[in-house]
């Protein structure tokens, strides 16, 4: 029987912030820990739109690539069939992305805000390099897939359960990245709000061209449940607001294409897949965001990732939670690269 992952809690003063995919065996953790703010760079962002010139879409060039992105599926599902091309300057398939995944008001959500900036980004350009090494056909551009939405155990002043980082922290992150060249992605926990309510307040980040964005449907809580109690749902409505939204960013700030990411690792977290509308201006990736040991995470990639195609995919990796298990082994490079299709995005937590 298939384990269900949970999530434990953190305390920022009076406010219980959860953490992603932590918590295995249907049981929730009481360790808590109190946090300060953390003291990166606050350096304002620039907001000034970027218009490149990239060059047309090699269609011939696109299709060979997704076709090498496949890894030899015999089920016809992969490549996806009747995806439309992407607009010029699209990530994918042309390069791999490897991100880090976390807050930086908490050292226990992730390798993002565990370790000094300094060290955490060497860290990441070593996983860069072994990603290399593994695949030297395809390049590999390094991202910080910041929290900026987080579910948490109090109610808040509106009752609905989620904290918004500032924007000072966001601002952070987007200095952290630039010294790596990397990608920032935003990921919303929207607990018992919405992301309607959510997704518009982070406009002026979007409008830039190296920022992206991330959905996790574990703490959309439809049904009013407190986040951390049980896993919650999206359906394909919800990710088709999310692509029309991101498309209208990059219509009107003359963008290469967003990447979107969604979270996944049950058959409820995500409804009416076969729904979800593809567009040119964004990238879907569906990441498998389960934890546990190398069988299990098979299992997960293969019944809610490789057998419900939706357009890319994206596997996460856990510093911690991948071993707490026998094995006690995280997968390398090398063994996530035998799946089918191949994961253009990865994430480490």
């Amino acid at each position: 029987m298939r384990k269900i992952f949970l999530s434990f809690a953190l305390v920022i003063g009076s406010l219980t912030l959860f953490s992603n995919c932590t918590q295995s065996s249907g049981s929730k953790t009481g360790d808590t820990t109190k946090v300060k703010a953390a003291t990166a760079n606050t350096e304002a962002p620039d907001t000034t739109t970027i218009t490149r010139n990239y060059p047309p879409i090699d269609k011939a060039q696109y299709d060979s690539l997704m076709k090498r992105l496949s890894h030899g599926d015999t089920t016809g599902k992969w490549p996806v069939k009747n995806a439309p091309y992407p607009l010029a300057g699209a990530v994918f398939p042309y390069k791999r992305v490897v991100a880090y995944y976390g807050n930086l008001y908490s050292k226990k959500m992730g390798i993002l805000g565990e370790l000094p900036p300094k060290e955490m980004l060497a860290k990441l350009k070593a996983e860069v390099k072994a990603w290399e090494k593994a695949d030297p056909k395809t390049p590999v551009q390094p991202a910080l897939h910041y929290i900026a939405v987080v579910a948490q155990g109090d109610g808040g002043k509106d009752g609905k359960y989620r904290y918004r980082m500032p924007f000072q922290q966001i601002d952070s992150v987007l200095t952290l990245a630039k010294r790596v060249n990397g990608l920032v992605f935003l990921d919303v926990q929207v607990a018992l709000s919405n992301i309607q309510a959510e997704l518009p307040l982070f406009e002026k980040y979007l409008a830039m061209p190296h920022v992206h964005f991330g959905m996790d449907p574990e703490f959309s809580m439809k049904d009013g449940s407190k986040p951390g109690k049980k896993i919650g749902t999206y359906d394909a409505a919800d990710i088709n607001y999310v692509t029309g939204y991101l498309a209208g960013i990059v219509k009107k700030y003359n963008l290469p294409p967003k990447v979107l990411i969604v979270h996944r690792f049950t058959k409820k977290m995500v409804t009416n897949y076969q729904n979800i509308k593809l567009r040119p201006e964004v990238q879907v990736v569906m990441d498998m965001d389960g934890w546990g040991e190398p069988e299990l995470k098979g299992g997960t990639w293969r019944y809610f990732i490789q057998n419900e195609p939706v357009q890319f995919t994206g596997f996460k990796l856990f510093y911690k939670n991948d071993l707490k298990k026998a094995p006690h082994h995280m997968m390398t490079p090398e063994e996530v690269l035998k799946k089918t299709p191949n994961p253009i995005y990865i994430q480490y937590q």
